[in-house]
């Protein structure tokens, strides 16, 4: 199968051959490789500028990252084989890590997907395809992931801002079966309710799966408080392990619905509390009222999307910290996590330090954290590694 070529720059393919997957469009010859020639979505054989073949790509002629490899190889089909092999090296390493069909099942360029990202929840997958070049093949993967799996039915959940910078529709549907009503699946030996397509994301958050599981076994006899809670993956699992009160603090009212459903489900509903909140407010007004908890879960959601946003999000992540380590009881647990690739586990280590000295507090991290197995990090593409968790113990100034 022969694909049109795409040229590199001189000296552009150096990434592309420590490992990386992307392309960039200031990266190639646009003499020999006009990009209005293209279409979003085509398949080219990459080519550095001598001519040797690094491999095959999809590309979109009008995003920054113009083309996204699928293979090392050029003389393949992208197609049905080449979609179930990967699905299938895929479905096999999670079957490896987790006893239950509860993990994300594709996660992007480190299953060699890149614009593909498949979580599932017992007989239901999630699909958020983020790209021209993987929507190109969407029957295919459908048709692969029917054979593969046989599930009661999947959900494009295509509504990501990134799918518009694509040029593509925003918008979630069932595209395959039937919803199961209530879906609920199992973690940290929790159940929990899971709404896809009012949910955000895929959603489910699976990436935070041990450091939860660490969470809760600290919870014994704590008072904690769970901020940006979401549907409570954090806080039921808390409650469950023997925590004297849980507080779930978020700003979606319909998320704290779930997660309170969840907690009658689990039979916590006693011990918890579901506050819709701002949790910057939030925090203030705990201070002010001199509101205090042994065990503070600080999991935001990316507050630094882009590069040029780092300096108002590093300052957002700053305050929250500053925030809760005010309102932690002495020895108490503030478990501080970013999701956000372009604030480094250094800048997160010094925001806990500065924080610390700043209100005059001893801590020490005894415990770190970052994305779970079925986030596998690419060791040539740091943006798959986002993830970076601090367990922190507290106590008066030495």
């Amino acid at each position: 199968m022969s694909y049109p070529e795409l040229f590199l720059k001189k000296h552009e393919d150096k990434r592309l051959r420590k490992g990386h997957m992307w392309v960039f469009s200031n990266e190639i010859d646009t003499r020999r490789s006009l990009l209005e020639h293209f279409s979003a979505g085509d398949l080219v054989v990459v080519k550095d500028h001598g001519g040797k073949a690094l491999g095959t790509a999809y590309v979109n002629p009008n995003t920054l990252i113009a083309a996204r490899l699928l293979s090392r190889k050029t003389n393949l089909k992208i197609g049905a084989k080449f979609l179930h092999a990967r699905l299938s090296d895929a479905l096999a390493l999670r079957e490896r890590l987790f006893d239950n069909p509860y993990y994300r099942l594709v996660f992007g360029e480190s299953d060699g997907l890149p614009g593909l990202v498949i979580d599932r929840f017992g007989p239901v997958l999630s699909l958020q395809i983020t790209t021209a070049g993987i929507d190109k093949l969407k029957d295919i993967l459908i048709a692969c992931l029917v054979d593969l799996v046989a599930p009661a039915a999947i959900v494009l959940k295509n509504d990501s801002g990134q799918r518009q910078l694509e040029g593509l529709s925003q918008e979630s549907e069932v595209i395959y079966g039937r919803l199961p009503e209530p879906l609920i699946i199992e973690e940290n030996d929790a159940r929990f309710y899971v709404s896809i397509l009012e949910g955000q994301k895929t959603g489910w958050f699976y990436d935070h799966r041990r450091s939860r599981a660490m969470l809760a076994s600290l919870a014994q006899g704590q008072k904690v408080l769970d901020l940006f809670a979401y549907s409570g993956a954090w806080g039921i699992p808390a409650a469950l392990a023997g925590a004297t009160q849980v507080s779930c603090v978020d700003s979606s009212e319909s998320a704290l619905a779930i997660a309170a459903d969840s907690a009658k489900l689990n039979r916590v509903d006693h011990k918890m509390h579901f506050i819709r909140s701002d949790a910057f407010e939030f925090l203030r007004q705990a201070r002010e009222q001199n509101e205090r908890y042994d065990l503070i879960v600080l999991d935001p959601p990316a507050l630094i999307k882009r590069k040029k946003d780092f300096k108002a999000g590093y300052e957002a992540y700053r305050r929250l910290n500053h925030l809760a380590l005010q309102v932690l009881n002495k020895n108490g647990i503030l478990v501080s996590a970013s999701c956000s690739h372009h604030l480094s586990r250094d800048n997160l280590h010094e925001i806990l330090r500065s924080s610390a000295r700043h209100i005059d507090r001893h801590v020490v991290f005894f415990a770190g954290g970052g994305q779970g197995p079925d986030h596998p990090i690419h060791p040539a593409v740091p943006e798959t590694e986002y993830l970076k968790t601090f367990f922190c113990s507290v106590s008066a100034s030495l």
